[in-house]
């Protein structure tokens, strides 16, 4: 990770310059907390890397436009069969990836086929249980079977970017996240990719044959990654204007808008906060020890000293916005009852999170927590340490706090479960996050991003702070 000279030796490096707003041009840089983990959707959980996969460099079949409704990107048109089981998709015939080569309907069926493999490891694995054929018609058409009616079209479809089968069809699917171009990508998006320093930053640069269709090539020169850890290196560099965007903490928010260059970005996320427990593990595995945890918590003291106002309080796991979805009923603090549940127990545990900073969240957590009488240490990892320990075929932890990426199909839910160690039906699912309390959730997360005023045409909402990226454009 960068302390602040390696964080403007970087940047120097990159922009040739000594303040690098001015003078670097149409090159955008975005900081992110941690690397990216992967460029491989295959394999990638990390939320922002999904976001550049999905937005920068790669194609989904669809997406979603800013009414969340569905519309076409690489697949520029489709049908489905009268019984809804098959879906025929006609691609774009002019897209190709960066090295030339066309993308056609084998690279569609060959990301699919990896997607379901699960000695892959692709992590929206149960969102395609019900696809059980691909046929590719001609090198624009393919046609996906599936085992029972759909109601619409796929959300995976939008999540899912397609890779190049001629880079990674030699690859063993149990070896995918070791894939070499894991970390020199070949896409088909409106950027390129040129280079990759670990733990450093990403660099893109505009790719200027990508199809007036999908939406022509991006405004901007380069889109650059910044991995900054630290949040007051981020405030700096921001401030500074050695960065265009850094995600903020909310106490900086009112500092950070009374800069008349900056301007702060408030915006709604499929993002929950939660303390997520390992079932298979004590203390956890009884049920209720998780209910006194949750009970413990006072969630409005959270969502004002720690999130100053940016959030909501959160009792499940569907954040408000989603289509359809009904909210969670509140439950109250009621530490008297946490205490019940515990009798004389005095429960211990390490609560593991991501980060090397002051931890203020959890530090709240520890305190209220021990009101009731649980022992809790703390153990802050680095991401992929992080990642190792909660998602490895070990699950090498107790809890966690996490943000929990969500999906307009909320095809997160089974994973989260089965993270937990709880296995349910699909239809009972939300009822089990009530009955069994696999999840303390904390909050409901809005975005709170620190911008250069500079970059215009920047819109950020429930799709991700990346989803227009192509469009943004700087203006001296």
């Amino acid at each position: 990770m960068l302390d602040r000279l390696g964080l403007g030796t970087l940047l120097l490096a990159v922009a040739a310059c000594s303040s690098a707003a001015a003078r670097r041009g149409s090159a955008v840089l975005y900081a992110s907390g941690a690397d990216l983990q992967s460029s491989n959707p295959l394999v990638t959980i990390h939320p922002l890397a999904k976001q550049v996969q999905r937005y920068v460099f790669l194609t989904t079949l669809a997406r979603y436009d800013s009414a969340l409704a569905i519309e076409p990107y690489l697949a520029r048109t489709w049908q489905w069969s009268r019984a809804n089981r098959r879906l025929t998709l006609h691609l774009a015939s002019n897209v190709r990836w960066h090295d030339g080569t066309p993308t056609t309907a084998t690279d569609v069926r060959f990301t699919l086929d990896a997607a379901r493999d699960p000695s892959t490891g692709y992590p929206r694995l149960a969102d395609l249980a019900h696809l059980t054929g691909i046929e590719v018609l001609n090198d624009t058409t393919v046609m996906l079977e599936f085992n029972s009616p759909q109601a619409g079209f796929p959300d995976v479809l939008t999540d899912l970017a397609i890779v190049p089968a001629h880079r990674l069809d030699s690859v063993p699917r149990d070896r995918m996240r070791q894939a070499e171009w894991n970390q020199a990508p070949v896409g088909n998006g409106p950027f390129q990719f040129v280079s990759y320093e670990p733990n450093r930053r990403w660099v893109f640069a505009a790719n200027p044959d990508f199809p007036a269709a999908l939406g022509g090539p991006p405004q901007l020169d380069r889109f650059i990654v910044v991995v900054v850890d630290e949040p007051t290196t981020k405030l700096a560099a921001l401030t500074a204007g050695e960065l265009d965007f850094a995600g903020i903490q909310p106490a900086h928010a009112d500092f950070v808008r009374r800069d008349p260059e900056l301007v702060v970005l408030d915006y709604p996320l499929l993002f929950t906060y939660g303390v997520v427990f390992n079932t298979r593990r004590a203390p956890f595995d009884d049920s209720t020890v998780r209910r006194a945890v949750s009970l413990s918590i006072d969630r409005d003291e959270i969502v004002e000293g720690y999130l100053y106002g940016f959030g909501s309080s959160a009792y499940g796991p569907i954040p408000p916005g989603v289509p359809g979805a009904a909210p969670a009923a509140a439950v109250p603090m009621d530490r008297a009852s946490a205490r019940r549940l515990l009798g004389e127990r005095r429960p211990s545990f390490e609560l593991l999170t991501v980060g090397s900073g002051e931890a203020a969240l959890e530090q709240m957590l520890q305190a209220q927590l021990h009101e009731v009488g649980f022992d809790v240490r703390l153990r802050q990892l680095e991401l992929s340490a992080f990642l190792d320990r909660v998602y490895g075929q070990r699950h090498d932890f107790q809890a966690a706090v996490m943000g929990i990426p969500g999906d307009l199909s909320l095809g997160y839910l089974g994973p989260l479960l089965e993270l937990t160690g709880i296995r349910a039906g699909t239809e009972a699912m939300p009822r089990v996050f009530v009955d069994s309390a696999p999840v303390a959730f904390l909050y409901y997360a809005r975005g709170v991003q620190g911008a250069n005023r500079r970059v215009r045409g920047v819109h950020m909402d429930l799709r991700g702070e990346l989803s227009t990226v192509a469009q943004w454009r700087v203006e001296p």
